[in-house]
């Protein structure tokens, strides 16, 4: 894909994942009374108290936390001149289309179907946004900036701004809403994490052989997948050991360690998940 296809397909990306997130605000979220953190749930809070329209609410944060993360952030917050432009789309965009889905019918009056469904389409919109090397500005912007002047990590900012959002929405809502909210926001962490690395887990295998070439050769030829040869050290005797690294599908485990104790039933052997795997023989960037 050429660099011109690419920035077009991650504008469509920016705002196919912009619009979910706002669907499912306008639909799950919102309706019942579900503030689970961000900006998203601030404007929730503001409309429940002070009756303003969440759009006007989102864009009267998010678009001065953008400049100020330009000001204040500089290159860090940008990056390159398209992610920048990439996330100020993202903070526009948003919560107009939050505005233009404003009269659409709540798909459930249910809060914690609310808040499991609402998480999901959440979590999905950002996922893609964020898989275009974008953002879509809001609290992530003002952790950024809280942590440089404070020294605290980019994570316990965001924890602490989406705390007290939660929090908030016990004081207004009750504590029960609260509750919701926070399964909404757990929801939305995990499924952000399954759209950026996939639901197609691999496996890693980790071996350690008195017999690493017949080892490694049997996988080779076996299993049909290649083989990376570490050095390592006994932690007891200090002395210098083969190590075989093999990255393999799910459904190749099994041939995998068979073919390890065939060879040697006292190999040492450990399978671990690999959330994202890039290169030959599977997905590509």
């Amino acid at each position: 894909m050429g660099p011109v296809s690419k920035t077009i397909v991650d504008f469509g990306h920016v705002l196919l994942g912009s619009a979910i997130v706002a669907i499912a605000f306008n639909i799950f979220l919102l309706p019942n009374q579900i503030a689970s953190g961000g900006v998203s749930g601030i404007s929730i809070l503001v409309r429940y108290t002070l009756g303003i329209e969440p759009a006007f609410t989102q864009w009267g944060l998010n678009v001065p936390l953008f400049f100020a993360g330009v000001l204040l952030l500089g290159g860090s917050l940008v990056g390159s001149i398209m992610y920048g432009v990439k996330t100020f789309v993202g903070t526009l965009f948003l919560p107009l289309v939050v505005l233009l889905t404003s009269h659409w019918e709540p798909a459930t009056s249910d809060p914690l179907l609310a808040a499991i469904f609402g998480g999901i389409g959440v979590g999905l919109g950002l996922g893609i946004v964020f898989r275009s090397n974008s953002s879509t500005g809001g609290t992530d912007l003002a952790a950024q900036i809280i942590g440089k002047y404070t020294g605290m990590s980019l994570g316990a900012c965001v924890f602490i701004m989406d705390g007290l959002v939660v929090a908030s929405s016990a004081f207004i809502f009750g504590f029960e809403f609260a509750l919701y909210a926070l399964i909404g926001l757990f929801i939305t962490g995990k499924t952000i994490d399954l759209v950026q690395t996939g639901l197609g887990y691999s496996k890693m295998a980790i071996i350690i052989s008195d017999y690493e070439e017949e080892v490694k050769q049997g996988l080779l030829t076996k299993v049909d997948r290649g083989v990376t040869k570490l050095v390592g050290y006994g932690g007891y005797t200090n002395h210098e050991r083969p190590v075989l690294m093999c990255v393999v599908g799910r459904n190749e485990v099994t041939k995998l360690t068979q073919v390890v104790q065939t060879i040697d039933p006292s190999a040492f052997v450990i399978v671990s998940n690999a959330s994202e795997v890039l290169g030959k023989g599977f997905k590509s960037k």
